[in-house]
């Protein structure tokens, strides 16, 4: 398994440097993306990758605004996505 030591990729930019015209899966989480081992959508994200797959992040798109969850374009096996639970103490 080989697993990649930069950021996923957030948009089409980060996409183009790492050579890829699409990603294999697109992961869309309501909390900001912290790509750090006791996170669960980097553990996800970061397996997946391990496997050879091509993972994207969408972090905390605009739920009045369609065009938000598009910025990666289509995945070529699917969206992944994680909700946000908030607990107030």
């Amino acid at each position: 398994m080989k697993a990649n030591a930069a950021f996923l990729p957030v948009s089409k930019k980060d996409m183009k440097k790492r050579g890829w015209r699409q990603c294999d899966f697109v992961f869309v989480i309501g909390d900001a993306y912290v790509d750090h081992s006791s996170f669960g959508p980097a553990i996800i994200s970061r397996h997946l990758e391990a496997h050879g797959f091509k993972v994207g992040i969408i972090s905390q798109p605009d739920w009045r605004e369609e065009s938000s969850i598009a910025v990666l374009g289509e995945p070529r096996l699917g969206f992944l996505s994680a909700a946000v639970i908030w607990i107030l103490w």
